[in-house]
């Protein structure tokens, strides 16, 4: 009899040690992880990532030369890809919608370089080179490319305050142009090494200029193109409100010519040079005491352009449903503006209005752009003297009546209702813009955004985590209340993506303060937390200032008689824990794959489960 009683207690004992085998066996795999990837790697791997395709991984055979560098040139021309099954029923679309942006592009183009103050020819020259770099290189399908408002408003407000347009507008001009060449630059290396991007601050500086200028559209009474109101409500008379800039400049252009207008005091646009982009190689200027201030605007330049653009492009890409890669796109509009740079372009990028008639007029691919670029280019060759007379008026409210669709009071407020700090950053970048400057507005947003960044960084969130009943879940017991605790022990996750010398402090002070209020609180010493587990699950990384203060919080927590426990690290923690000796001082049967196994397995220790 005494042997078959024995008989369960031993097969359930057999049963519990084959868990603890296996769970110190998930637990060593923890610690035989092989090293992670080291920065130089990391970068390399950024790179090949942007401007390689992703390659089959079901395939084992190891790619031939010959394939990897045609993978190379169609990650960086996307052309190459698409480009051999488009068919010829997508150009009637493609041929519509590209004369449709061009009837809407050449008089905001030259509307738009009288904003940057430049000649008009060079928003022309803007609205050719660049949409067919971007149609080569670009992977929106719908995307406009060309100057844009915001842009040429940005070099008309700072560029001046260093070269006079008035007093040398040579000068001027070659130092939009470098201008240029450095914001493609740092465009394109934001997408190489794959720049982390955050637009909401930046967006915010783009409402202030369109909004002040949409309401000194009201107040000078400058006439609206009305039909615009139309094709927004009947998407049949899509091409109302895309032709309708051009009618006006037809009429307007007529009337001052029959009337002699400008003889009564009417400026008009008078000459513009014709023909192709001409080379503008020996106008940039890298020499002389202004190439700082160049490559800050162009700083800034790129910042809002890109902005602009990737918002534009992935809401059609959503639309349309594909993905948009973001650094993919940075690297396109920054080469696009370098070679802009040399052939007499400033800054261009997606625009807001054309690539809403582009979508409209039914666009299926890049090639809206490159008939745009072709019939502007033509346009260049034989109609550039037919604008002669074209009224300085009626581009200013071709530019203003653009304007308004800048301004969404509505996501201002969706803003304010999701985050209040986003919306400080909104505001600081609008009053910085109204009433000082857009480098103070553009200031205001980044350090507004930068101080919650840091805000979080060094105060993060701290949870104590309980086991919801019947699971081996554990979350944060102030979010789901009916999460047990577990006694004895002490469970805590840090919600922080670093745990580094701004926040190390805080954390070890935050977990020390539990600790001994609940050793306060706690008259049975069995209740008492015998073990600290640490959920590092949300720690990608550490620095030295974390481990020491680990080493320091693992001192301090064994002189109160407190074992500390490691769940789940992630892989350059664990890694740097292991050279850092840390592990080794913790005991490695103190780290854990899950939060579970590391209750499981404190639960067995002498301590908690007592004699």
């Amino acid at each position: 009899m005494g042997s078959v009683s024995t008989e369960p207690f031993s097969e359930e004992r057999q049963l519990k040690n084959i868990e603890d085998a296996l769970r110190m066996e998930r637990a060593k795999l923890v610690l035989s992880s092989p090293d992670p990837p080291g920065l130089w790697h990391e970068l390399v791997g950024s790179i090949k990532e942007t401007i390689f395709l992703k390659r089959n991984t079901i395939s084992s055979s190891k790619p031939s030369r010959s394939m990897r560098v045609f993978s190379f040139l169609q990650g960086l021309f996307p052309i190459l890809s698409w480009g051999r099954n488009y068919k010829a029923s997508k150009f009637k679309n493609d041929l519509m919608a590209g004369l449709t942006i061009a009837s809407l592009s050449i008089p905001q183009s030259i509307g738009y370089a009288n904003l940057a103050k430049v000649d008009p020819q060079y928003g022309l020259y803007t609205s050719v080179v660049p949409p067919l770099i971007y149609a080569v290189m670009g992977s929106s399908r719908e995307i406009a490319i060309g100057p844009v408002a915001v842009v040429s408003m940005l070099l008309s407000s700072m560029v001046p305050k260093i070269i006079d347009p008035t007093v040398d507008p040579i000068a001027y001009r070659n130092f939009v142009f470098t201008v240029t060449f450095f914001a493609g630059t740092f465009q394109a290396l934001f997408g190489f090494f794959r720049h982390p991007w955050s637009s909401c601050a930046v967006i915010s500086v783009n409402i202030v200029p369109s909004l002040v200028s949409s309401q000194l559209c009201h107040w000078l009474f400058i006439p609206h193109l009305y039909p615009s109101y139309k094709g927004r409500k009947n998407k049949k008379l899509f091409w109302l409100p895309a032709i309708a800039p051009l009618i006006s400049v037809i009429l307007s252009t007529l009337i001052v010519y029959l009337t002699k207008a400008d003889d009564h005091g009417v400026k008009i646009v008078k000459h513009i040079k014709g023909g192709l982009n001409p080379s503008s190689i020996h106008q940039l200027q890298f020499t002389g005491p202004h190439v700082g201030e160049a490559a800050k605007i162009g700083l800034i330049c790129a910042v809002v352009a890109l902005t602009e653009a990737i918002a534009v492009g992935r809401s059609f890409a959503a639309i349309k449903g594909y993905h948009l890669d973001g650094n993919k796109e940075m690297v396109a509009m920054g080469s696009m503006n370098i070679i802009g740079s040399l052939t007499s372009c400033y800054v261009a990028t997606g625009s807001f209005s054309r690539t809403a008639v582009n979508f409209t007029a039914g666009c299926q691919t890049v090639v809206s752009n490159i008939v745009m670029a072709i019939t502007v280019f033509i346009s260049l060759e034989l109609f550039t003297r037919l604008l002669y007379f074209t009224p300085i008026a009626i581009l200013a409210s071709i530019i203003l009546s653009a304007l308004p669709g800048l301004i969404d009071i509505y996501e201002a407020y969706n803003i304010w209702k999701v985050d209040k700090l986003d919306f400080l950053a909104c505001i600081g970048a609008f009053f910085g813009v109204l009433f000082a400057s857009v480098e103070i507005g553009l200031l205001a947003a980044v350090t507004i955004s930068f101080a919650k960044i840091i805000l979080n960084s060094i105060r993060p969130g701290i949870e104590e985590l309980g086991r919801l009943p019947g699971t081996d879940i554990f979350c944060d017991i102030s979010q789901y209340p009916m999460a047990v605790k577990t006694p004895g022990i002490l469970i805590t996750r840090v919600n922080s993506g670093l745990l580094c010398f701004a926040n190390a402090n805080f954390i070890r002070e935050r977990i020390m303060r539990w600790v001994t209020e609940e050793a306060e609180t706690e008259e049975n010493v069995k209740e008492m937390n015998h073990v600290l587990i640490l959920d590092m699950s949300s720690v990608m990384n550490i620095d030295t200032s974390g481990i020491l203060a680990l080493e320091e919080l693992h001192k301090k927590l064994v002189s109160h008689g407190i074992e500390i426990a490691i769940a789940n690290p992630r892989w350059k923690v664990i890694h740097k824990l292991k050279l850092a000796k840390f592990v080794d001082k913790i005991g490695r049967g103190w780290v854990f794959l899950t939060v579970s196994e590391a209750v499981d397995a404190c639960l067995i220790s002498p301590k908690i489960a007592g004699p």
